[in-house]
């Protein structure tokens, strides 16, 4: 079966399977156990990379908030930009170090943002029906940032343009692609791919692959 007709559990599976077979290896201080450094930067995601209309594109800050945020593309464009560098590291086991990333960062944002009391988790939501959960501990991070740009360039589409999260501390399937709003919770909500076996942390330094592992 080719790689694009698998359903998300099946591509999961064959995961959990290639995973098996390769024993972790020791990492320095920048590559997690179980990476390989790349210099390149894979494309993996589910479904067809969505078409976007930034006319009609619009950000959301919503869930347990004092006031729900909307942000239409040049207004979010408004807010102020910062450049970050960051290491990478996908659950399929390749790492990229040293990427530029270019946008808002989440403590920019959070700014702009009074939390509801109990609030302690955000579903990032992106197209196509996409989410994935955090901890608001890890989705509130100093490096975290809402990207734009990656060295030097604005996002590709494949890459998640027009924006993508970007939660480095994190295997990198948390930094959602094509995003479209922010949702915080008070109790935690399994995302896409953590709802077909992912990891509900996906720690790369702890190895956190798959759920129940």
């Amino acid at each position: 079966m080719s790689e694009s007709r698998r359903t998300p559990e099946e591509k999961v599976e064959a995961l959990k399977r290639a995973s098996a077979r390769q024993p972790a290896r020791p990492g320095g201080d920048r590559l997690p156990p179980g990476q390989v450094e790349t210099k390149k930067w894979p494309v993996l995601h589910h479904g067809d990379v969505p078409s976007v209309d930034l006319a009609k594109w619009d950000f959301r800050v919503f869930g347990k908030v004092a006031a729900p945020l909307r942000f239409t593309w040049s207004e979010f464009n408004a807010l102020p930009m910062s450049t970050s560098s960051s290491d990478i590291h996908c659950v399929t086991r390749w790492s990229r170090f040293g990427m530029t990333w270019r946008g808002v960062l989440v403590r920019d944002l959070m700014a702009r943002v009074q939390l509801a009391p109990g609030a302690a988790f955000v579903l990032a939501h992106g197209e196509n029906g996409f989410t994935t959960n955090l901890p608001l501990e890890d989705f509130l991070r100093d490096e975290n940032i809402l990207a734009t740009h990656a060295d030097g360039a604005p996002l590709a589409p494949e890459h998640g343009a027009p924006l993508r999260l970007v939660v480095p501390r994190l295997y990198f399937w948390k930094s959602a692609k094509w995003l479209r709003g922010l949702e915080f919770l008070e109790k935690d909500r399994a995302g896409f791919w953590e709802g077909v076996g992912y990891h509900r942390r996906g720690d790369p330094w702890a190895e956190e692959r798959f759920e129940g592992e």
